[in-house]
């Protein structure tokens, strides 16, 4: 598997029947291509529409169906479209009950950064801020390092999406959750060991006896 299959493989575990789940752009649309069969989960994309189902296959997108990077999306029998308005209010009011997003940097106290490098062009935060602040859940998919620097580190020293700490982070390597104020390893990937999670995390982190590896397949 490769590192985005692994992430969003492990996140799919984290769902639950009857859930509003919204997904981020890039590694997070992944996951709904492996929800846990008989589970029912209801995606949302901030753009508009709840009931996104998996990356429709070649030739069977709609140009008109995309999710809120432009993505094609496709959807389940009963999936409703809305205005913009209608979908920040259910982040805002507190009604999604777990988003994903992409990271660039996650600090030691749980602080996201995911919607700026400065000095390069950015359309614009997107949904970010608001998913942060008001789901229920924030989940964390990002690849550990990038280009060989780690992502998790003390402190971020990238613009930060919201004052609110995450609750789990997912990587090719290793699941991490915050636990009362910092990092704690919750598991590892298949074939890493605890010693090369902790080489490629400048973050301090909890680290148990038994660290489990995590169940996928």
């Amino acid at each position: 598997m490769n590192a985005q299959t692994i992430i969003a493989k492990r996140i799919a575990l984290e769902l639950r029947s009857g859930m509003l789940v919204n997904l981020g752009i890039g590694i997070p649309t992944l996951v709904a291509n492996y929800v846990p069969a008989g589970m029912d989960v209801y995606f949302q994309s901030e753009n508009g529409l709840i009931g996104t189902g998996p990356v429709p296959e070649e030739g069977f997108a709609h140009p008109k169906l995309t999710d809120a990077g432009g993505k094609a999306v496709s959807a389940l029998p009963g999936a409703c479209t809305f205005d913009s308005a209608v979908s920040f209010g259910l982040i805002r009011g507190g009604h999604v009950d777990m988003t994903v997003l992409g990271g660039l940097q996650v600090d030691a106290a749980g602080l996201l950064a995911n919607w700026m490098i400065p000095g390069k062009m950015v359309p614009g935060m997107g949904g970010a801020m608001d998913l942060v602040t008001g789901a229920k859940r924030v989940v964390v998919a990002m690849q550990h390092t990038a280009r060989g620097k780690p992502k998790i580190i003390p402190k971020c020293n990238l613009p930060l999406t919201s004052a609110r700490p995450v609750d789990l982070i997912v990587t090719e390597m290793a699941v991490l959750a915050l636990a009362d104020g910092h990092l704690k390893l919750m598991e590892i990937a298949p074939g890493v060991s605890v010693e090369q999670v902790l080489a490629a995390t400048e973050a301090e982190l909890e680290v148990p006896a038994d660290v489990p590896v995590m169940p996928i397949r």
